[in-house]
């Protein structure tokens, strides 16, 4: 606790507002460059998971492979909108152990458009993949009913240009949830 004494008096010196901290990353696909910013002091294990991929060039040739959408997703009660993308195939048996599910509740992370958040099967499996929010999606935070766990996704960044690139790729060609022409990531960094 910081407190000032002149005299008998205490004089109360409201802490300095601390800046956020903020990790830009760049998305460069073929389609396009998106830029974001990732929230580690909000999201830490998410944050340095995501970034060991960066870090190991996982992702350069890897793609987003998957759009989601109304007209490709007749069996579900709970619509959503994202793109999913993943490490290039040579990485995909090599991925780190999987992290625990850093909840929209702690984090104070939501779905919103634009939001980055971590691919899962289960609470605490989420490895390499991960998706953008192309519109909000709170049933994606925790309580929501799009995984019937209840425990919603790691969100842990937000795209900050480049979402004209997310739509189109949203809009992309796709067999199901498939898009038939994955777009290639070229590098993130």
């Amino acid at each position: 606790m910081v407190s000032i004494f002149v005299s008998n008096y205490t004089l109360a010196q409201p802490f300095p507002q601390q800046e956020k901290k903020v990790i830009d990353i760049t998305i460069v696909t073929e389609a396009g460059t998106i830029r974001a910013e990732l929230y580690p002091d909000r999201a830490p294990l998410t944050t340095e998971n995501f970034l060991r991929y960066v870090d190991r060039d996982h992702f350069d040739g890897g793609s987003f492979f998957r759009t989601v959408r109304d007209d490709n997703q007749p069996e579900s009660q709970i619509m959503i909108d994202v793109i999913q993308a993943g490490p290039h195939p040579w990485f995909q048996f090599f991925d780190f152990d999987p992290i625990n599910l850093e909840r929209t509740t702690l984090t104070g992370l939501k779905h919103l458009e634009g939001t980055i958040s971590m691919a899962r099967d289960s609470p605490d499996s989420a490895t390499s993949s991960f998706f953008i929010c192309v519109e909000d999606e709170p049933e994606l935070d925790f309580g929501g009913k799009r995984n019937p766990d209840g425990q919603g996704f790691a969100a842990f960044g937000k795209v900050v240009e480049g979402m004209e690139v997310v739509r189109k790729i949203h809009q992309s060609e796709a067999k199901g949830q498939a898009i038939k022409m994955p777009v290639r990531i070229l590098d993130i960094f």
